[in-house]
C-alpha cells in the first residue's frame, strides 16, 4: 500500500478527514517538538510553542495549498512562533541554559549518554542562532536543503553555507567539551558524522 504524501494528507484534513491529521500528526509530532525544545531550552515554553504550532496548523488549514511543501509550511509556523517568543522577552530575561536545567544526578551517576548528551546542547548552544536554526531543522526534522531555505527564507546555497559551518563549529566545539581520561566521548560525534 502506498503512503499518502504530506500535502495529499493535508488536503484530506482540509476537507475533514480527521485521520488524515491523526496520521500527519503522529508523523511529525517528536522531531517538530525537538526543534522547538532545542531552539527555546525550556520544556514548559517548548511545550507551549509546539501546542501552538498545531492549533496554527489546525486554524490554517483551508489556506494551504496542496503545491507548496507540508513539512516547510509547518516548520515556517513553528519558526514563526519561535522568533514571536523570543520577541516577547526581555534581555534580562534570557538566561543561559545551565540556569534553565534541573539539577541533576551526581557525576559518579551518569551514565555516558547523558554526558554525550550534555556535550551536544552546549555545543548547540555555542552556535550562532542563524547556524543553530538550519542544523536543527536538518538533525531532528530531516529537512532537505531547499526545504530548510524555504523554511526560514534564505537561498538553498546561504542554507548550504550555514550547515556547513554549523557542523565545523560543533565539531571543534565537541572537540574540546568534555574530556575524561579516555579523551572524549566519541561517540558525540556520530550526530555530526550523519551530515
Amino acid at each position: 500500500m502506498q503512503q499518502r504524501s504530506d500535502e495529499a494528507l493535508m488536503k484530506a484534513y482540509a476537507g475533514g478527514d480527521m485521520k488524515a491529521f491523526e496520521v500527519l500528526y503522529g508523523r511529525h509530532r517528536g522531531p517538530l517538538y525537538r526543534y522547538i525544545l532545542r531552539q527555546v531550552g525550556e520544556p514548559a515554553t517548548a511545550n507551549d510553542l509546539y501546542q501552538q504550532s498545531w492549533e496554527k496548523v489546525i486554524r490554517s488549514r483551508h489556506r494551504f495549498r496542496e503545491s507548496s511543501p507540508f513539512q516547510a509550511w509547518m516548520y515556517r509556523i513553528a519558526r514563526n512562533n519561535v522568533i514571536d517568543h523570543f520577541r516577547r522577552q526581555k534581555p534580562l530575561d534570557k538566561r543561559l541554559p545551565d540556569e534553565v536545567e534541573a539539577p541533576g544526578p551526581g557525576p559518579e551517576e551518569r551514565t555516558d549518554d547523558v554526558h554525550r548528551q550534555q556535550d551536544l546542547e552546549r555545543a548547540l548552544q555555542e552556535l550562532p542562532d542563524e547556524q543553530k536554526e538550519v542544523l536543527l531543522l536538518k538533525l531532528e526534522s530531516g529537512l532537505n536543503l531547499k526545504t530548510i531555505a524555504d523554511v526560514v527564507g534564505i537561498n538553498q546555497e546561504t542554507a548550504k553555507s550555514r550547515l556547513r559551518y554549523a557542523v565545523s563549529k560543533l565539531r571543534a566545539c565537541l572537540a574540546k567539551v568534555r574530556c575524561d581520561d579516555d579523551g572524549p566521548h566519541p561517540q558525540t560525534f556520530g550526530i555530526v558524522a550523519r551530515l
